[in-house]
């Protein structure tokens, strides 16, 4: 039954679904449909909002983009590379192949939400070269999976907003006084029970859903070739210039290195666990620098790195103009209204969840779209006595859940694989109906004070 629910999913997303930069522009026009339709916006308000926010979230696009291709180089490290070689040996078979990408990406993804996306697919990669019976989009698509953990982890953008002082984004603090330490978000009974569930159970739906043997689509002949070939190790010239010298030094690259590990021992040790985003891509770079060893190879690796991000340095400033649309004409608070205004305290959490599910799909940025949400999903929870750390980390569960049919963040991972969205959102829309699942009831026990 579920082999074949995936296998009408995939039908339908191969056959239907959009390139991901002309989803970028349909979402784009149902926005602004939407904005003219629901709120007192006249079409020049819509207009000049959406012109005004494509260039909006340059900063934070800067961020995303630095996550994401430190993430990658850092996986390229032939310490990382080394361990997935010795994971992938144990994908003999199609099912166990899933399950292990499956299982992998949602442990890396909860570390960091760049380092686990193209940890999967490096590792999914690899066990395509090793298995010539194995789906491969399939295999993308289990690495995907893992992704709809990240905001519950060590790089969650609403956490890590929340545990900053100070932050313009902390709207918890201006409602208490305080900062939210993610001993108090991420680290609660409330997110890791749900957290432990989809990565244990989800490579369990992934050993049900691969394909049929004639159904199977294997890793393109020149992906293989590629994979085969790739290296980010640079040789050493018999007689190098004192440039190359230089290129090739391991001392330089060590003392580089080790100030870069001095800036975090100070740094953890005079804030606390503070890990903001700027102290994530930092920890990722030294760690990158270090592991490659000389100089010529960490630039070699970022080179292949940055390839991934181009889906995402084209698309965020049309996202930024989508939340241009959702925050300048109201359009977001009016449908984060819609399920405060319905929401008991009972239900409270669960609603809110379902709500950042669906504004997710229109700005599929955590640190954005808590600027939207945030503010109207605190206030109506200190209005109506509930817990606030609760209610924001339900809105990056929300923030999550429904990347799993948005195709941005997956860009990185296919451009990476070499396929396209609608090749793996078959699958992902099977991962999308069972953690919905999970963290609806989740929600709904917090609501009842059960959990």
């Amino acid at each position: 039954m579920l082999r074949s629910l995936a296998s009408f999913f995939t039908h339908v997303m191969r056959n239907y679904l959009p390139d991901a930069y002309l989803f970028a522009i349909l979402l784009t026009f149902l926005s602004a449909i939407l904005a003219l339709v629901f709120t007192d916006a006249g079409f020049l308000k819509v207009v000049t909002t959406w012109g005004d926010g494509i260039y909006g979230i340059i900063a934070f696009a800067m961020q995303m983009v630095l996550i994401l291709i430190t993430g990658h180089a850092l996986a390229l490290t032939p310490a990382v590379n080394s361990v997935l070689v010795a994971i992938a040996s144990i994908g003999c078979t199609p099912v166990r192949a899933g399950m292990i990408v499956a299982f992998v990406g949602g442990v890396c993804s909860w570390v960091n939400w760049g380092f686990g996306l193209i940890v999967s697919g490096l590792l999914a990669l690899e066990i395509a070269r090793r298995n010539r019976e194995v789906d491969f989009p399939y295999l993308i698509a289990a690495g995907y999976s893992g992704f709809v953990v990240w905001h519950m982890g060590l790089s969650g953008s609403i956490p890590l907003v929340c545990a900053t002082a100070k932050h313009a984004q902390n709207f918890i603090e201006k409602a208490t006084g305080a900062a939210v330490p993610v001993s108090q978000s991420i680290f609660t009974a409330f997110n890791l029970v749900p957290l432990i569930l989809m990565v244990l159970t989800i490579p369990i739906l992934y050993a049900f859903i691969h394909p049929r043997r004639e159904e199977v689509k294997l890793i393109p002949p020149e992906k293989l070739k590629e994979v085969e070939s790739a290296t980010v190790r640079v040789p050493r010239p018999e007689n190098p210039t004192i440039a190359q010298r230089i290129d090739h030094s391991v001392v330089i690259n060590l003392i580089f290195g080790i100030l870069g590990l001095i800036y975090l021992y100070h740094h953890f040790s005079t804030k606390g666990f503070d890990l903001n985003l700027n102290i994530v891509i930092f920890i990722f770079f030294i760690c990158g620098v270090l592991l490659h060893g000389k100089p010529v190879n960490y630039i070699n690796a970022i080179s292949i790195a940055i390839r991934g991000a181009g889906g995402i340095a084209l698309q965020f400033p049309l996202y930024g103009g989508i939340q241009g649309i959702m925050v300048g004409t109201g359009l977001a608070k009016v449908i984060a209204g819609w399920f405060v205004a319905v929401s008991s305290a009972g239900t409270f959490y669960m609603l809110q969840f379902w709500a950042a599910g669906i504004i997710n799909l229109f700005v599929p940025s955590g640190g954005g779209q808590w600027a939207v949400q945030g503010p109207i999903t605190i206030e109506a929870a200190k209005a109506m006595g509930i817990d606030m750390v609760r209610s924001a980390m339900v809105v990056a569960w929300g923030d999550q859940w429904t990347n799993m049919i948005q195709p941005f963040w997956a860009l990185p991972l296919l451009g990476l694989a070499g396929l396209s969205a609608r090749d793996v959102m078959g699958y992902t829309t099977m991962t999308l109906l069972w953690s919905g699942l999970i963290m609806t009831v989740c929600a709904l026990l917090m609501g009842y004070g059960v959990l």
